[in-house]
């Protein structure tokens, strides 16, 4: 899979970060195909991208399991 430029996404912080704990962003790519996962202090060390359906997945599958509490 060929990497998608999230140059443009629009990032937003995790709601269970503090201020001093490990934090993470959520990246939308403008086409909304790919989502990016950094951290949060170190924006430049790279993303992990996956395709939105995945992500979608991931998602229910937290829920689904209570770890979203």
């Amino acid at each position: 899979m060929s990497s998608t430029n999230l140059t443009d996404a629009v990032w937003r912080k995790s709601s269970r970060s503090s201020p001093s704990g490990n934090c993470v962003e959520v990246g939308f790519a403008a086409d909304g195909r790919m989502v990016g996962v950094r951290d949060t202090k170190d924006r430049s060390g790279g993303i992990l991208e996956v395709s939105s359906f995945a992500w979608s997945a991931f998602l229910r599958e937290v829920k689904a399991d209570g770890l979203g509490r």
